[in-house]
């Protein structure tokens, strides 16, 4: 049997806003730097998304 445990739970990416950084390690940095990108990308998206439906709303009710 193995001392170590597989079936944990890893430990989830996050990234505070404003965070002390000197502890963290260049892989980790990049890691937040990629989280923080595909992040910028899903919020432009609902962006986009809810803009589109508000410029459609408003051309119904401008006709």
């Amino acid at each position: 049997m193995s001392f170590i445990d597989d079936d944990r739970p890893q430990k989830k990416i996050a990234h505070e806003i404003g965070g002390d950084l000197s502890a963290v390690s260049v892989d980790e940095l990049r890691s937040r730097i990629e989280l923080l990108k595909a992040e910028i990308v899903r919020i432009e998206a609902e962006v986009a998304s809810k803009t589109s439906t508000r410029s459609a709303a408003e051309s119904l009710f401008r006709s």
